[in-house]
């Protein structure tokens, strides 16, 4: 089983730039697929980006401006964020998809300001 932590979340001004992080530990990283979601109060959790064999994946709405990464040597997993938007904000959360099932971290908060 994988345990994930995030961190990097905190407030920001419009078009600033977050990296978040997502240290791994239990299992080597590479055995899994890892992912960021995000979620707003009262709506459902959102898929934001992934990667899976070298692959990088996005949601439309942050195309070009997120980047999804992982360091093999650290086990962890990054998204960097630029030119962020207002709309960006939510708690961001980590995710690691595996054959034994999916594993989330406790998430971490980003907000930014117009």
């Amino acid at each position: 089983q994988v345990q994930l932590k995030e961190s990097g979340g905190g407030l920001v001004q419009a078009g600033d730039s977050l990296r978040l992080s997502c240290a791994t530990s239990g299992r080597t990283i590479t055995q899994y697929r890892m992912g960021w979601y995000r979620q707003v109060p009262g709506r459902e959790r959102e898929w934001v980006a992934g990667i899976a064999d070298g692959r990088t994946y996005y949601t439309e709405s942050v195309k070009g401006r997120f980047t999804i990464s992982i360091d093999k040597a650290n086990n962890t997993a990054y998204l960097q964020m630029d030119s962020l938007k207002p709309e960006d904000t939510a708690v961001y959360y980590c995710i690691a998809g595996g054959t034994t099932g999916d594993y989330w971290g406790q998430g971490t908060q980003v907000t930014v300001s117009s």
